[in-house]
Parts: C-alpha cells; structure tokens; sequence
C-alpha cells in the first residue's frame, strides 16, 4: 500500500523530485542549462533518466521548477523585512539584509534570479524569463509601495518610486555579485553586509526630507 505525506505526496516521489533538484542545482552551477544533458541530472542524481520525464516533463520542466523553489526561498526572506513596525527607510535596510541572507544560504538559488540564462527561442525559454521577471517586479512593488508610504507621510522626499527601487535592486545584485570574483575586488561576507548598507544608506539619505 502506498503512502503519503502530510501534503498527499508518496515519499518515493518526493525523494526522487528532491534529488534529481538538487543534482540539477549543482550542474547547473557548473555549466549552462544548455550544456547540462538529462543523462548527467538523472546520473548526478541517482536515478533512472526517465524519471527527468515523469516527474518534470523535460529538462526546461526541471530548470522551470529550480527557478520556482528558488523564488520561493527568495520570497520568504525578503516578507521578514516587509513587516509592520519599520518605517519605509527600515523596511529598505532590512530588505538588503534579508537580499544578503537569501544570497548566503542559497547562492545558487540566488544566481538563477538575479542572473539568469537568456530565454533562447524555446517558447519554455522566454515563458521563464517572462516568470522572472514578473517576480522581480513583484518584490520591487514592495519597494515601490513602501516608498509611497513614506512619500504620503512626509519623511521621504518627493521621487519616482519605481526608478529608485530598481536602482537598489540592481546596486545589491552588484555588491552581492563581487563574491564571485577571482581576483583583489573580491569581497568576503563581512565587506558585503558592509557595502550593502553603504549603498541603501547613500540611497535613504538622499530619499530623505530635510
């Protein structure tokens, strides 16, 4: 008889899902999603290629799925910065620990957001970047939102909203990608945190009403 967990899934399934996740996470660190063969995710993970197929649909299913874990783990860091209590300018520093924290305990997770492979000419391909770039919409409206707060009540200054949300975006994807470096510009974790707050700092201070 075939059992289930809590959420109806057979455990065997899970388990298969799991590995072949994580196998497919670790090569497509190492190579592009276009150099990586389903017989080297299935091989990585221990199972039978034909489990690539059931469980996802393809490899695109795969990568799809990757990239929807990894949102996932995003959006549960950056709601711990969007919390009642902060005031915007807070809520802006918070979300830069938050973006660090995201980075640290899953980097691979954060390549694929914050850097992702072109879409290609694959319908899959471009549905995915569309997937994306819908979600990085959907935490700068968070942003967006928690500067129109401040704008309302008087304590930041008068701006567009959504081209300051994407220039903090883009400076924390840059700080943060200053890890990868093989060279003297590399940063260690410590210089990270620091920099982060350097750049939303010079960003809050010029937001705010003097």
């Amino acid at each position: 008889m075939m059992t289930t967990t809590g959420d109806g899934v057979d455990p065997r399934a899970r388990r298969t899902t799991d590995a072949l996740l994580a196998a497919a996470e670790t090569l497509f660190a190492e190579r592009s999603v276009g150099e990586v063969t389903v017989e080297q995710i299935a091989s990585r993970a221990g199972v039978a290629v034909g489990s690539v197929y059931n469980h996802f649909g393809s490899k695109a299913g795969l990568h799809a799925a990757l990239v929807e874990r990894a949102l996932e783990t995003d959006r549960r860091y950056m709601d711990r910065a969007y919390t009642e209590g902060r005031t915007p300018v807070e809520q802006l520093f918070a979300a830069a620990e938050e973006y660090l924290a995201f980075y640290l305990a899953s980097p691979e997770y954060f390549r694929l957001l914050a850097f992702p492979e072109g879409a290609g000419s694959y319908p899959a391909g471009r549905a995915l970047a569309e997937r994306l770039a819908a979600s990085v919409e959907e935490q700068n409206a968070r942003m967006v939102e928690a500067l129109r707060i401040g704008i309302a009540n008087g304590t930041v200054r008068a701006v567009d909203p959504d081209d300051v949300a994407t220039v903090l975006w883009s400076a924390w994807n840059g700080v943060i990608s200053l890890a990868w470096r093989d060279d003297p510009l590399r940063r260690d974790t410590r210089e990270l945190s620091r920099l982060l707050r350097v750049a939303t700092d010079v960003v809050a201070h010029g937001l705010l009403v003097s």
